[in-house]
């Protein structure tokens, strides 16, 4: 027999929250960030290069290289879908817009796919709440809807997944194609067929984002609690045949992105050595925000379901989620990048906050509302002080603070931008109004202002001061110097000790052939481009003697970041030597 749940719920806190307002926070969220801003550092412009490379016919699809390298982050299908887009869109889209297109779907799909994984769990028998003595208890479908709302509102209020989820980047379509798997699994009992064309998507498509390991470990786990379930859809009794049906299918859909993923030899590690041993305190400090809000509500859902945790058999709703954040969380602790990593866990943290909503207390729901109330609201009047300042030199202080972080920076004023932003600040200032003027029963009343809250900080960012954002984080401003110092008719042009994301700057903003200096068969080029201190390294004495500095580049907002354009000696330009 199951053992009671803790999860007390009436039918009247189960109301729906309204679709309209849902939509319109998700629409908030995923549009500031992939509209309107240039390619960013690093990873960003890395990325994009080298989904040009491709679309440009430059590469092979197999094996995409840039100026003779590879890219950095490993997984093919992130370089696969920017390319395509650049070739299937209109001329009359920016090419940047096109190659984001496809990661603005899978940010779509991300938070539909979590919303829908924790409708079937919270659907399911062990997750249910304890029916009343005389009725009244919420009904499972509106309880279901209830606790999916809440599952979606966690899910943005992450702090973690704002920036990462707007690049056009490989861990982008890791998430999209984890929440994916997710999905599935939460979906079996009740969409067969759906649930299989989820998993054949999602777990061949993680494989081929970089993360193969991940992929399997996920599959193995959704093999496990498929072939151990004591409960199946609406049904608290045993379902062998389908159990095992579905165990099997999990199985083969693993073993064919292992293959797969073999035989495009993408099996790649990226675990800590002793060298690269990272610093405890950074990695907690990570855990503590990256999550924040979800994970602390995560945490109290292991603690109050614990018993149920203890048998996970008749328990799927916490034994799926619970394994699809552990996979991510013990890959943050292991490999590079850490936040990256982290990324892939916040739909399952996500889904365990939201089966905290029905056992919270009144004082741990006020706590919640008041320190979102202060943190969110104060950040949106930092944000809009700033922005004022800016244009209006009142107060000064901002004002000089950023002249001196940017000193080439020249405010602009958008009319769109500021009336986007002044209609997110009058949204957020009447859901406060609303969410205190009374206590509210409904159940995801407690992650409204979070989620709402973290919509607002970012749209505030994206519209007041993205253009501060594209001078401080483009490579832009500073590859237009590089591209005036060299001649209109410069032909190919070597690199030295750049990185990919400075390669992919030059190539995309002058549109210029760019060698670098140890290719192979590389031609003789008579103009350069190379990193500071690479340059001034010992080792580069040699090249010393045959090159000579022509312009000497600071980006605008680092004063240690240079870049050298030099010109080839002749037999008239001896070299100097002190």
């Amino acid at each position: 027999m199951n053992q009671p749940t803790p999860a007390i719920v009436a039918q009247s806190a189960v109301r729906r929250l309204p679709r309209w307002s849902l939509l319109l926070l998700c629409l908030a969220y995923v549009v500031p960030g992939y509209v309107g801003r240039d390619p960013w550092r690093m990873a960003d412009m890395e990325a994009f290069g080298y989904m040009r490379e491709l679309a440009l016919g430059h590469t092979s699809w197999l094996a995409p290289r840039m100026a003779g390298l590879p890219p950095e982050s490993e997984g093919l299908l992130s370089y696969w879908l920017g390319a395509l887009a650049m070739q299937w869109m209109p001329s009359w889209i920016h090419t940047e817009f096109a190659a984001r297109l496809p990661f603005v779907a899978m940010l779509v799909m991300t938070l539909a796919a979590t919303w829908w994984g924790v409708y079937y769990l919270a659907r399911s028998p062990g997750a249910r709440p304890v029916a009343f003595a005389f009725g009244g208890e919420a009904q499972p479908t509106d309880y279901a809807r209830a606790m999916a709302d809440g599952g979606l509102l966690a899910l943005v209020a992450c702090l973690g997944l704002a920036q990462l989820s707007h690049e056009t980047t490989s861990y982008v379509t890791q998430l999209g194609c984890t929440a994916l798997i997710f999905f599935a699994a939460a979906a079996m009992p009740y969409h067969g067929r759906i649930a299989t064309v989820a998993l054949l998507l999602g777990l061949p498509g993680l494989a081929l984002s970089g993360a193969p390991t991940v992929a399997l470990l996920l599959g193995l786990g959704g093999t496990a609690v498929a072939f151990l379930s004591r409960t199946w859809g609406d049904e608290a009794a045993p379902a062998p045949q389908a159990a095992r049906a579905w165990a099997t299918g999990w199985l083969a859909a693993s073993l064919l992105a292992a293959l797969l993923t073999w035989w495009l030899d993408q099996w790649a590690w990226r675990l800590v050595d002793g060298s690269t041993a990272k610093e405890w305190q950074s990695l907690a400090r990570l855990l503590l925000w990256f999550s924040w809000p979800a994970w602390p509500l995560a945490l109290w859902t292991l603690w109050v379901w614990r018993r149920q945790i203890a048998t996970p058999r008749r328990y799927p709703h916490l034994a799926l989620p619970l394994w699809f954040a552990t996979v991510p969380v013990m890959a943050s602790l292991t490999t590079l990048p850490a936040d990256r990593a982290l990324l892939l866990g916040l739909p399952a943290i996500a889904t365990l906050a939201a089966f905290a909503l029905p056992t919270l207390r009144r004082s741990i729901s006020a706590l919640i509302d008041w320190f979102t109330l202060l943190f969110f609201s104060a950040s949106a009047i930092g944000i809009w002080v700033i922005w004022l300042s800016l244009q209006t030199g009142a107060p000064a202080k901002p004002a000089s603070n950023i002249a001196r972080l940017a000193p080439q920076f020249v405010p602009e004023f958008s009319a769109t931008s500021f009336a986007i932003a002044v209609a997110a600040t009058v949204a957020w200032c009447v859901l406060v109004a609303w969410r205190t003027a009374r206590n509210r029963a409904a159940i995801w009343k407690s992650l409204v202002l979070p989620a709402s809250g973290a919509t607002l900080g970012w749209l505030l960012l994206m519209t007041l001061w993205l253009p501060l954002l594209d001078h401080a984080r483009s490579f832009e401003p500073q590859i237009r110097q590089v591209l005036s110092a060299l001649p209109k008719n410069a032909g190919c042009v070597q690199t030295y000790g750049l990185s990919r994301a400075h390669i992919a700057a030059l190539r995309y903003y002058g549109d210029i052939n760019t060698q670098r200096l140890s290719m192979a068969g590389s031609q003789r080029c008579e103009w350069m481009v190379a990193e500071e201190a690479t340059w001034s390294d010992p080792h580069s004495a040699r090249l010393q003697e045959e090159w000579q500095p022509v312009a000497r580049v600071v980006r605008p907002t680092d004063r240690k970041d240079f870049l050298l354009v030099l010109q080839r000696r002749t037999a008239a330009q001896p070299a100097h030597r002190p």
